[in-house]
């Protein structure tokens, strides 16, 4: 049977596109986090020195890359307790946010809840198990929990995409204590942990935003914890689809048998691209400092605008209103010749914010805070029809 999938949202932002390439000047694509900057040399030299990979990689990764993996959960992240075997790659991290609902055995009937307003493969991978996807932001919208208002599995993502907020070790530790009362599997998404951006760190002594793995928020068990992590932000690599999961080393295991029969295997030249990468962290911390450079131009030029930057302590994006219908503040900035992402793309909670990237070259963020300034007003831009 051929699941309920939604329409392909970034089609609906073609006419845009095209409106903010007919500006003088081009346009500047701030729509999708896609990395600009070169991948770093360490990682291209580690990649062609495996070229040579006429055999099959293995599934679970190679010891040493799982190994390394565990090391670096306890030197970025504040998390020395990963065990190895706990630990998959995956062939970036959107494949296992679509399919990790059925990896599971979700199927009809069952629940899979994701946060009110986040990226779309969430709801996308409940479909495809033919789950039931289920948005919410408080564990109270669930109710008094029945075999079938129980989630299979709960979704977090933080740093969030595409608001930028950041999960505290309280608020981790609350929702783990009650998915482990009700037997609820939680996977948390935490590929924007190094753009960590807030000047408050509550006493967080790691480099990066806190993880559902924390000691502080596990009572020492990873059981029934997974989180989601992926190299394309940290390491400009999307292109190289190199991910991984860490966590409950039984679920692990789980995940890994069945994606063995299915042939869900990283290249071995990635593999060991993403070794040299986890062992590296002067070149996370240099383009940690290009995305902040340019974050401060961007939010200094869209607040000059008219918009209200909200959350955004984390990530790769601006998460910023008008106080307007979404589609009407895309199209105002597609006039300048900026494309950014509605808000809507995310659920319907967002319908009144546009997630900005700051994923563009230095030249072309100059040029867009040199546009926004130039039309910079007192107050937030008056609502009127957005083109569709």
């Amino acid at each position: 049977m051929t699941p309920n999938l939604p329409d392909f949202p970034w089609d609906s932002l073609a006419p845009f596109r095209e409106r903010a390439a007919a500006r003088s000047g081009g346009i500047v694509d701030l729509s999708v986090g896609t990395p600009v900057d070169p991948t770093p040399a360490v990682i291209r030299s580690a990649l062609a020195a495996a070229a040579d990979a006429p055999g099959y990689p293995q599934t679970h990764g190679t010891p040493d890359l799982r190994e390394a993996v565990a090391a670096w959960f306890a030197a970025r992240r504040g998390v020395p307790d990963v065990d190895p075997a706990g630990v998959l790659p995956t062939m970036g991290s959107k494949e296992l946010v679509a399919w990790l609902p059925t990896l599971l055995g979700a199927g009809p009937g069952d629940l899979v809840g994701f946060p009110t307003v986040a990226y779309p493969t969430y709801d996308v991978g409940a479909r495809l198990a033919g789950a039931t996807p289920f948005a919410a932001d408080a564990l109270t919208a669930y109710g008094p929990l029945t075999a079938a208002s129980t989630p299979k599995l709960l979704w977090l993502n933080t740093p969030g995409n595409p608001t930028g907020k950041v999960l505290g070790v309280a608020h981790l530790a609350k929702v783990v204590a009650w998915a482990r009362r009700h037997g609820v599997v939680v996977a948390s998404d935490e590929c924007y942990a190094e753009l960590d951006w807030r000047t408050d760190r509550g006493g967080d002594t790691a480099p990066t935003t806190p993880s559902i793995l924390d000691p502080r928020v596990t009572a020492g068990s990873h059981e029934g914890l997974l989180a989601v992590y992926s190299l394309s932000k940290q390491s400009n690599l999307a292109g190289y689809r190199a991910a991984f999961v860490a966590g409950d080393p039984a679920i692990v295991d789980r995940l890994l048998q069945v994606r063995k029969h299915a042939g869900m295997i990283v290249p071995w030249p990635v593999q060991r691209a993403m070794l040299a990468a986890l062992a590296d962290a002067a070149h996370v911390e240099a383009q940690k400092a290009r995305y902040a450079a340019r974050r401060a131009t961007l939010a200094a030029a869209l607040t000059a605008y008219g918009l209200r930057i909200e959350d955004s302590e984390a990530g790769l994006y601006l998460w910023s209103t008008a106080g307007q219908d979404c589609w009407t503040t895309v199209a105002r900035l597609a006039d300048l010749g900026i494309l950014v992402a509605p808000g809507s793309f995310y659920g319907a909670a967002g319908n009144r914010h546009v997630r900005v990237a700051l994923t563009a070259s230095d030249e072309r963020v100059a040029a867009a805070a040199q546009r926004l300034h130039g039309s910079a007003v007192a107050a937030p831009m008056e609502p009127e029809e957005p083109l569709r």
